[in-house]
């Protein structure tokens, strides 16, 4: 976590009590390489409808390690055809890392979009093994 803080200039939280205080322990477990899966409740309120679909999909069927192409997520929820509508919804995740929408990636090979950036796109995909770590 630490050299991940570093890296894009953030500095850790201090307070480490209750709801919160779990998502930042799980958050830094996660950034160590020690954690593979969240565990915190999330509030699912701040998305609806296709989006809400998509990113529980996403969430539930696309474990730590592995990537989905963004056609694959589609028809996984019932919807061929829309994997541009796809990439919209994970644009819109007001829960990214958590509800992993780096693990998204373009069907061809391409690694696709990210709100965060690429450089940290390649950077959580290298975490996790997907990717090589990136050389600088």
């Amino acid at each position: 976590m630490a050299r991940l803080a570093a890296r894009f200039g953030t500095e850790p939280v201090r307070d480490r009590s209750g709801h919160l205080g779990q998502a930042i322990r799980e958050l830094d477990s996660y950034f160590s390489g020690a954690l593979r899966e969240f565990a915190v409740a999330l509030d699912w309120s701040l998305c609806t409808g296709f989006n809400r679909r998509v990113l529980h999909e996403l969430a539930e069927g696309v474990p730590y390690g592995t990537v989905v192409g963004y056609q694959t997520l589609a028809d996984r929820v019932g919807e061929p055809g829309a994997a541009r509508a796809v990439g919209m919804a994970m644009g819109a995740n007001p829960l990214p890392v958590v509800v992993p929408c780096h693990r998204v990636v373009e069907s061809g090979g391409g690694i696709g979009g990210f709100g965060g950036g690429l450089e940290i796109k390649r950077t959580l995909l290298a975490l996790e093994g997907v990717l090589p770590e990136p050389l600088f």
